[in-house]
């Protein structure tokens, strides 16, 4: 019998399996939709202290090779998500699946009062969104790419919640150890690794213009894939926290990537775009086969790309 179960952060996931924030997760009937599908933890989708309308339409686009989203952080505002939350949670407790809310602000003080509203959901766990690359031109340099701007954010945030705490990093930073363990030495509990890559474009030739209404965008899907893997493996060698591996996860391979890498859990997002929640059973049930063909009876292989010389395929 192939076990899945994880532990993250001292909660207990029945599968390393983790809906992403991001394409899913706007309201109580999605996050609930991912549970009953497979997911072993759900995240919402990042909210701030006021509400955001976001970008204009077109503002996702799928390609080749994966997705490019500009959607500028839509949300209802933290009051309004801390409600939602406070349904999922209830629902989500005849799934035994854990709820993970997810913040953004653009100051360290717009992290902590988004938080004050967020806690009282109840949520299993926090993730704090450092590292959006989509409103880079509203908001500044993103936290991610400052060791000292994400340890005040995580600080802050710390001394309102007491739970298990995550902080999202970017692909993008050329100083992602170094953020990493500020945010660690500051209290986040745990890491997920990591956002969007970019921003990037895509223009439509027949109308000689960017197809996205923000010109640039996030890009995830397939494409992200080895980045991600990469940095997984990069933070898993520097710091001793658990690490949810997110980017381009759309196989049973992939995953076993990630946790090979050094991962606990891992995040499906763009999956979801074109398959939908039963991405969560397929990849699940994709993993279990390959554990089987290689003689894993549990995820205690997490980390062995660390570990030299690496065994002889089967």
């Amino acid at each position: 019998m192939i076990d899945l179960a994880v532990e993250l952060c001292g909660v207990r996931l029945r599968n390393p399996l983790v809906l992403a924030s991001g394409i899913w997760g706007s309201n109580a009937g999605m996050l609930v939709r991912a549970a009953r599908d497979g997911a072993g933890a759900v995240t919402a989708k990042s909210c701030s202290l006021d509400a955001r309308i976001g970008h204009p339409n077109p503002t996702v686009l799928a390609w080749e090779g994966g997705l490019i989203n500009a959607v500028g952080l839509s949300n209802p505002g933290a009051a309004a998500q801390a409600e939602m939350l406070m349904q999922a949670k209830r629902e989500l407790s005849e799934f035994g699946v854990a709820l993970i809310a997810s913040v953004f602000g653009d100051t360290p003080e717009g992290f902590a009062a988004a938080v004050q509203h967020i806690v009282a959901a109840e949520p299993d766990l926090i993730e704090l969104n450092v590292s959006c690359p989509n409103v880079e031109s509203e908001f500044g340099r993103p936290f991610a790419f400052d060791p000292d701007a994400t340890a005040e954010a995580t600080r802050g945030v710390r001394q309102i919640w007491g739970g298990p705490l995550l902080v999202k990093l970017s692909p993008n930073a050329p100083n992602l150890v170094d953020v990493a363990r500020a945010a660690v030495d500051t209290g986040a509990d745990g890491l997920t690794a990591v956002n969007t890559l970019g921003p990037g474009m895509i223009i439509d030739v027949h109308a000689g213009c960017p197809v996205l209404s923000n010109r640039v965008g996030g890009v995830s899907g397939q494409a992200l894939l080895p980045i991600a893997v990469r940095c997984v493996y990069e933070l898993a060698a520097a710091v001793d926290v658990p690490i949810i591996g997110t980017g381009g996860v759309s196989r049973g391979s992939d995953a076993m990537q990630m946790i090979m890498a050094g991962a606990t859990a891992v995040g499906l997002g763009s999956a979801l775009y074109r398959e939908g929640s039963t991405v969560f059973g397929r990849i699940a049930d994709e993993l279990v086969a390959l554990m089987e063909m290689e003689g894993y009876a549990d995820l205690s292989f997490r980390g062995c790309a660390h570990r030299m010389p690496c065994r002889e395929s089967r």
